[in-house]
């Protein structure tokens, strides 16, 4: 496996698509293989783009990929969290038909993931993924999700950046407002600008924004793009970099990273606990307690704690 790791390292572009392919697979390898490379991740620039389906997320992700590759030469990856198929499993719009004028560019790496039935539309893979494209040298990371909901939240857990893409006319900042996820986002970019009630949305953002977040340090800025002839890219990104900046020096990159870090690991023992309770549920002694409960024999929670004892190796023989 270190094998795969110094390879990845160096860049080898089919074994990072390889490698990301056992994470969507839970593939017995993907563990030792984020092991060995745990140590040489944390430098990427993580971005977050979140917003409605038709927001134009796609192209504006495809706009500041050239963005950032004319003017910087950086190495850029997109991670595009698309709906599963439920015929197949995986992602349904396949590698982003949309940026295949980057497929080419050596410096480019982009990579459709299901979402396999996560209800924020943010692959749960799409974490370990990141990590493989960083240790690769990847630079900035894009992960675009599939739209916004409550649960779309779940990309603040991801990125050190949100970007929130609405869009005039669709009522969204009025939603957006609903979902407490206007609390989540670090910048917001008001796409296809051109169209009306553009100014009404700015100024409906900008009133919310002054209540939710008057006394923040980061007062959300509001960029304005059209994406399919690039207006407002340019300034964007200098945004995005600006935000980036912000976060390094006022000590929240730190802070925002240790705090995923911790949520990971509680999320990675709830699975596994979540996987041996499942296997107790098959056990015929855990249905006989069932049946007890169920004949009023035993309390709900006198069986519950007494097999989470067992699972914790604490309670010796069967309950």
């Amino acid at each position: 496996m270190q094998e795969w790791a110094e390879a990845i390292r160096r860049g080898d572009r089919r074994k990072v698509a390889r490698a990301i392919s056992w994470i969507e697979n839970r593939d017995e390898r993907r563990e030792p293989l984020i092991e060995a490379l745990f140590p040489y991740t944390g430098k990427a620039c993580l971005i977050g783009i979140t917003g409605a389906p038709g927001a134009g997320k796609s192209t504006l992700v495809d706009r500041l990929v050239s963005q950032v590759r004319r003017r910087q030469g950086k190495k850029v990856a997109v991670i595009a969290v698309d709906p599963t198929s439920p015929f197949t499993g995986g992602a349904l719009l396949g590698d982003r038909v949309r940026m295949t004028r980057h497929a080419l560019d050596e410096g480019v790496f982009i990579r459709s993931m299901g979402t396999r039935g996560h209800l924020g539309g943010l692959a749960h893979a799409a974490k370990e993924a990141t990590r493989v494209l960083d240790a690769a040298g990847t630079d900035v990371i894009f992960i675009e999700t599939v739209g916004v909901g409550q649960s779309e939240i779940d990309i603040m857990h991801l990125a050190d950046t949100v970007t929130l893409v609405l869009t005039p006319g669709s009522g969204d900042a009025v939603q957006v407002f609903k979902a407490g996820i206007m609390e989540t986002a670090d910048l917001f970019v008001i796409n296809k600008a051109d169209m009306d009630g553009t100014k009404k949305l700015v100024h409906d953002v900008e009133e919310m924004l002054h209540l939710a977040k008057s006394e923040a340090p980061w007062l959300p800025p509001i960029c304005e793009t059209v994406s399919k002839d690039g207006r407002g890219i340019e300034d964007l990104w200098a945004t995005l970099e600006a935000h980036d900046a912000y976060l390094k020096e006022s000590g929240e990159w730190e802070k925002r990273r240790f705090v995923r870090l911790r949520r990971e690991v509680q999320e990675i023992m709830g699975e596994e606990l979540t996987r041996r309770l499942q296997a107790h549920v098959r056990d015929p002694c855990f249905q006989r307690d069932l049946d007890r409960v169920q004949a009023r024999e035993q309390v709900p929670h006198e069986v519950a704690r007494c097999w989470l004892e067992r699972l914790a190796g604490k309670g010796g023989d069967t309950p």
